[in-house]
């Protein structure tokens, strides 16, 4: 099947200066890319949440697939190559081998998610403070099915995961 990357060959890709903007945490862009070369970083608000330097990594994803504004800001942190596209939802949906990939990717940061609450809970059952209630996120991922689930602005999914 190969990698993201791989499928990528023929698509427009765009050279990024250091601190070039991707993608903006709360608008909604429509936009995909996927890392070719350099260093990328994600903020929320003024954090640093994670730098990415693999390629192939994926960007925008979770919002194009959701159809809500970006949960972070994605920006170029040294010179970068991604590749960009435009209307990422159409692109998707001709690309069903990409799509897939992507899929895989997103059920792999559930999985790792998933995992860490668990271990979490595990350490923290019975606690009566913030830190009971993640059983409740674990049923809310375990068993969602097309209801809308939002957290409080505190407690906003990690875009690592």
């Amino acid at each position: 099947m190969g990698s993201i990357l791989d499928k990528c060959g023929h698509a427009p890709f765009e050279q990024l200066s250091p601190g070039a903007v991707l993608l903006s945490e709360g608008e909604t862009s429509g936009r995909l890319y996927v890392l070719k070369t350099g260093t990328i970083e994600v903020l929320r608000g003024d954090t640093q949440v994670a730098l990415v330097e693999e390629p192939g990594a994926v960007f925008g994803e979770m919002s194009v697939l959701l159809n809500r504004a970006h949960t972070a800001t994605v920006r170029a942190l040294t010179s970068a190559s991604v590749y960009a596209f435009d209307d990422a939802e159409r692109f998707l949906q001709s690309n069903p081998e990409i799509a897939f990939l992507i899929c895989r990717l997103l059920a792999g940061r559930l999985n790792a998610a998933t995992t860490y609450l668990v271990d979490l809970k595990r350490q923290f059952e019975g606690h009566g403070d913030h830190l009971g209630m993640v059983g409740d996120v674990l049923d809310v991922l375990i068993h969602q099915q097309d209801e809308d689930f939002n957290l409080g602005p505190e407690r906003e999914a990690d875009p690592r995961l």
